[in-house]
């Protein structure tokens, strides 16, 4: 699993509309939060999303754009946004290009739930692994969020 100083990979990957979205066309309009979770619906993960959604402005405020990854088709990404109202842009990665490229799947088809802060220059500047805790990546987004705000 990349780490804190190592260069993020880009990807390109659908949202929940289908259209493509790379890491890097997002970098080039501020720092972003990659937040990788293991499934659409399930009961942690819709706390996972629904904090980001609570923290949506506050992240905005401060320059931040948020993508959360997890390997379910576009479909599943559109109920769950709109299930839940979510702001932040869902990816879906059936074929795991970002989960494998940042090394956060696992065996038998999970993945971990991992929190990355990239910087503008492609790096990580902040990681996060709570795999079936919340608090930990909730703390990620207000570090981000308080640092953003004092640069």
């Amino acid at each position: 699993m990349l780490k804190k100083g190592e260069p993020a990979p880009d990807f390109e990957i659908a949202d929940a509309d289908g259209s493509p979205v790379r890491l890097s066309r997002l970098l080039e309009r501020g720092p972003v939060v990659v937040a990788f979770y293991p499934a659409d619906f399930t009961p942690v993960c819709t706390a996972q999303a629904c904090m980001m959604r609570d923290n949506h402005a506050r992240l905005t405020e401060a320059g931040l754009r948020v993508v959360a990854i997890s390997p379910q088709p576009a479909d599943s990404k559109a109920r769950f946004r709109d299930k839940h109202d979510l702001s932040q842009t869902l990816l879906a990665d059936p074929d795991r290009v970002a989960i494998k490229a940042f090394g956060v799947g696992l065996p038998l088809g999970l993945v971990r739930r991992a929190t990355f802060l990239i910087g503008t220059d492609g790096v990580i500047a902040d990681r996060v692994v709570a795999d079936l805790r919340v608090g930990p990546h909730r703390a990620l987004i207000e570090r981000a969020a308080s640092s953003a705000n004092k640069g």
